[in-house]
């Protein structure tokens, strides 16, 4: 296998677990097949990213998942120029701050490109 891609557009928050149900279905159809924790993983990390797309991006992103021979990109673009940022997490009033420096230590490297066209394109490489 040299790569296998999933492409799932998403338009609300009532999507995330379509997002999950998605990436563990791509997951599932790999082969060689991922370890379940290395699997969990990958769909961790794509329900921080896409949450934080939809709830900071403008409320739509598309999520794209590709299986590389040594690793699992996911990566989803939104129509927003925000980049994430690090925060210190919020602990007692609920608005958030842990998803992005999470994803930072789940994953192997990461990166934010801006689009052309607009908006932005926030990727995490994990290991497969």
């Amino acid at each position: 296998m040299d790569t296998t891609r999933v492409k799932v557009a998403l338009r609300s928050t009532t999507s995330m677990a379509g997002a999950r149900d998605s990436a563990r279905k791509f997951l599932e159809g790999l082969v060689p097949a991922l370890a379940s924790e290395a699997a969990e993983t990958v769909v961790l990390v794509v329900s921080e990213l896409v949450t934080n797309a939809l709830r900071h991006g403008g409320g739509t992103c598309t999520l794209n998942l590709t299986a590389h021979p040594d690793g699992i990109e996911v990566a989803v673009h939104d129509p927003s120029p925000h980049v994430p940022r690090m925060r210190t997490p919020d602990l007692n009033g609920g608005t958030g701050g842990f998803g992005w420096p999470m994803v930072n230590r789940l994953a192997h490297t990461t990166a934010v490109t801006r689009q052309a066209t607009g908006g932005k394109t926030v990727s995490a490489f994990l290991a497969r």
